[in-house]
């Protein structure tokens, strides 16, 4: 008897209708030679410290760091998972060899090894490895079993993430806990999450330091076309006014016209990442309800693997294209196009370099029905890029157009579309000319008339915040702004996280308060800040540098890297960061939002304890004690950090004990009483601090 794993029930179902084995028992389908189970995400995980060592339960800055002699692995404790496992365990003792049919991935791979190795599996293992769900492909998979030792390196590098996770994550979170945390929350650290928080608080530090400035700028309509003066722009209203005269003196006179014809490339195939930023940008899902909708898709054999971060296919599919296209009949009035002639082989979407484990997310030819209308704006995503690659490429006529008035020289631009080739798969609902692909009209050098030149007055912007679309991007690429899609793929082997689970990390920040969603933009909390700020570490927080053992646990994959030395080396790390933070460091940290822990260090002091101003720190440096005057109470270091609070505000004047409320929680009770300028009315509210610790009125 042969026993298959699968990830899950759904998936078990699946298999077992292929392979034959159609009766159903407890836990498990069973005939025709085959019993086919299943776990359900992770039935095992690394054990916890106390697992190892009963004074490894307490968090204690003397026991840190906590290393293991020898990692284990344990089940784990739910009365569900216990079942299931037990059930595999006594069908991996009975059977005389095991398929793994897990996910196709590393994550995957990991599951399921751990799976047999606490089942204590002594027969053969063979991976049944496919990329998408249809039963064709699982025939295909099971007449081309693996041997299941290809597969070792595979679950090497999932050891190695698990372990370096486990590592970091219970050594930097017990450590700063309990050197910062002040006994008020858990100062939460990860290998990926931390230097991905510390991506948006460097933006969000960018946005409240920047002061937006006016500035004008020199423009002029000619024969309906605005030309841009090319200067610096302009710091006052009266440089610009005299400017405006001295255009106002002489005619337009056009000195070069120039149109080349050039080629947009096709878009290249959806990977994961690629597939959640289109998501974001297009129809606002968060890149987990994308990763969550996919995934169903991928179930409902819709379309192929999901978890991927290749765009291209291997050249064995070729060969499959037209029975695909054909299959997709919503899309006949694309597809149909495409059939009527050979399908191009291009180097942009087959080439079998570019492909690791797995192909980019494609349809697989079926029609869809019974999704849900979230699942089909996915699917309609997948399946337009699909045909589009296929497709010619997009003319247009690029235009640019300078001129002159007396010395002052100007400049316009415009873009026409000659053929929209690929373009037409997006383009059919499209009611009007983007300003950009507005036709220019035809102008003559040496041409020359009036003119109308006005003044544009604008403002200068601060950097956009991150939405999920560009925050994936940025993990992605380690940090780095990166448009070219070239450049993006050789960086995808130095990204921060895999496609897989950067969706989770940032949920996990969402959970933890560490970041909140204003809208589509996500935004550092004072919370998340904080804790950035305390990190002194600039290990823990480099994107770069995370990126770096992303590249090396694909090496290991790869067979390129050793296990225990990329394990010695984050041991290594680990035990210089714990010497580093409970030695050296002197900063202090306080924590506004509480976040639920596993075990809350006691309080620094009861309700009934009295505090003294003078003994609390400076809530905006968070070194220096504060100091208090005649009129207010402010840092000792005041001439450098700037913080004080008046013990008047708006008439009202602030007890000690809302001073402290203050100071502790960053915000008042309501207070009564408050004249407000220009007002005679009296008004309540609460005094809050705003992000540069400045007093508001709530």
């Amino acid at each position: 008897m042969k026993l298959c794993i699968a990830e899950k029930p759904s998936v078990a179902k699946d298999i077992a209708e292929v392979i034959g084995a159609k009766q159903r028992n407890d836990g498990y389908w069973e005939g025709n030679g085959y019993r086919v189970t299943w776990t359900f995400g992770h039935l095992c995980t690394l054990k916890e410290p106390h697992d190892y060592d009963e004074n490894w339960k307490w968090w204690n800055l003397n026991t840190l760091p906590i290393i293991p002699k020898q990692f284990g692995v344990k089940v784990m404790e739910d009365a569900g998972v216990q079942k299931q496992f037990h059930i595999i365990s006594r069908l991996v003792q009975e059977c005389e060899e095991v398929i793994n049919c897990g996910d196709a991935g590393q994550e995957g791979e990991l599951i399921q090894r751990w799976v047999l190795l606490k089942a204590k599996c002594k027969v053969p293992i063979k991976r049944l490895w496919i990329s998408s769900l249809t039963t064709e492909s699982i025939e295909e998979g099971f007449k081309t079993l693996k041997d299941g030792q290809l597969y070792d390196r595979l679950y090497q590098a999932g050891s190695a993430r698990a372990i370096g996770d486990w590592l970091l994550g219970i050594n930097a979170t017990r450590l700063f806990t309990k050197r910062f945390g002040q006994g008020k929350a858990t100062l939460s650290i990860g290998r990926v999450q931390t230097p991905t928080l510390a991506m948006i608080v460097q933006r969000q530090k960018e946005i409240d330091a920047f002061r937006s400035e006016d500035y004008w700028e020199l423009k002029t309509l000619y024969r309906e076309t605005e030309f841009l003066c090319q200067i610096d722009r302009l710091k006052s209203e009266d440089k610009a006014q005299k400017g405006l005269a001295y255009l106002q003196q002489s005619p337009f006179e056009v000195t070069s016209f120039e149109q080349k014809e050039g080629k947009e490339g096709n878009p290249r195939l959806f990977d994961l990442t690629a597939l959640q930023v289109e998501a974001n940008k297009k129809l606002g899902f968060s890149a987990d309800e994308t990763l969550k909708l996919i995934q169903n898709l991928y179930e409902k054999k819709l379309v192929t693997y999901p978890r991927v971060d290749t765009t291209y296919l291997s050249e064995d599919i070729y060969p499959k294209i037209p029975g695909i296209l054909k299959g997709m009949t919503y899309y006949s009035r694309f597809t149909e196009f495409l059939l009527s002639k050979p399908i191009p082989k291009s180097k942009q979407v087959f080439d079998n370099k570019k492909v690791t484990d797995h192909h980019a997310i494609i349809p697989t030819g079926i029609s869809p029905s019974g999704i849900n209308p979230a699942e089909h704006q996915i699917y309609d995503l997948i399946a337009r890029r699909f045909i589009s690659v296929f497709y010619p490429e997009c003319i247009v006529s690029n235009t640019t157009v300078l001129g002159k008035v007396n010395q002052l020289e100007f400049k316009a631009t415009g873009k026409q579309i000659l053929s929209p080739g690929w373009r037409v798969i997006y383009d059919e609902n499209k009611k009007e000319q983007s300003e950009e692909e507005r036709i220019m009209p035809t102008f003559v050098e040496g041409e020359s008339g009036p003119h109308e030149p006005f003044v544009h007055q604008g403002k200068t912007s601060p950097p956009k915040p991150h939405t999920e679309a560009t925050l994936l991007r940025a993990m992605e690429t380690a940090g780095k702004q990166v448009e070219d899609e070239e450049m993006r793929e050789l960086l995808k082997d130095n990204g921060i996280g895999r496609p897989s689970t950067r969706a989770n990390i940032i949920e996990t920040l969402f959970r933890r308060k560490y970041i909140a969603k204003q809208r589509k933009n996500i935004v550092a909390t004072q919370t998340g800040i904080d804790l950035i700020d305390t990190i002194e570490n600039e290990l823990l927080k480099s994107a770069e540098l995370t990126g770096e053992w992303e590249r090396k646990l694909r090496l290991i994959e790869k067979g390129e890297y050793e296990l225990e030395v990329f394990k010695s080396e984050l041991i290594k790390m680990v035990s210089d960061l714990c010497d580093e933070v409970k030695y050296n460091s002197k900063r202090v940290i306080q924590i506004v939002e509480e976040v639920p822990v596993e075990e809350k260090p006691k309080p620094m002091r009861t309700p009934k304890e009295k505090v003294d101003l003078e003994s609390l720190h400076c809530p905006k440096c968070k070194t220096e004690k504060l100091m208090r005057g005649k009129s207010a109470i402010g840092c000792s270091n005041f001439k450098v950090c700037g913080f004080k609070i008046p013990f008047e505000i708006l008439g009202k004047k602030i007890t000690e004990a809302q001073m402290i409320t203050l100071l502790e929680k960053g915000k008042t009770p309501k207070i009564k009483g408050f004249t407000i300028a220009g007002s005679t009315d009296k008004k309540d509210g609460k005094l809050v601090f705003t992000r540069d610790f400045n007093i508001s009125l709530e």
